[in-house]
């Protein structure tokens, strides 16, 4: 029963800091942790098409272009012809979406992925395989998930 307990304890903490830093990055930013997440992947290059970014956060087009079509409304993104190629629409910041970026906490994944990092190898395929047979326990290993730390829906209420 203990380490029912402490398991049970363990999981509660994961999604109680998920929870605290997704309420922290939206009072700080105005978006979602999610929204945050793309908002970074556009900034790694200076853009990024909706389909580098469904690869990159393994969600459909759809939910991009819907979490794409709220950063737009919200200034943060806008939408521009390929210079390139003309049917391919490249999705760009604007100043007020690098000052999101700019003016955020340290997203909590971002901790996670330094600390991940630092461990050895054998410990992170350790974690993986632990990871994944509690999603399997709970029945979510199906689940439309991307890698971003956040409780809510990937997709934005419209």
């Amino acid at each position: 029963m203990e380490r029912i307990d402490s398991s049970l304890i363990a999981l509660r903490r994961i999604v109680r800091a998920t929870e605290l830093f997704g309420r922290e990055i939206r009072q700080t930013t105005g978006v979602t942790p999610t929204q945050f997440r793309v908002l970074q992947i556009i900034a790694e290059n200076g853009f990024a098409t909706a389909k580098a970014i469904s690869l990159r956060m393994r969600v459909s087009q759809g939910t991009v272009t819907s979490l794409v079509d709220k950063l737009v409304r919200e200034g943060l993104a806008l939408r521009e012809k390929s210079s390139q190629d003309r049917r391919q629409t490249n999705i760009l910041l604007t100043d007020a979406g690098r000052g999101v970026i700019a003016d955020a906490p340290d997203p909590l994944q971002q901790r996670f992925v330094r600390k991940f990092a630092a461990m050895d190898d054998w410990e992170q395929a350790m974690l993986v395989a632990s990871l994944e047979r509690v999603a399997s326990m709970l029945d979510a290993e199906d689940m439309d998930a991307s890698p971003v730390l956040d409780t809510g829906e990937i997709r934005p209420a419209t």
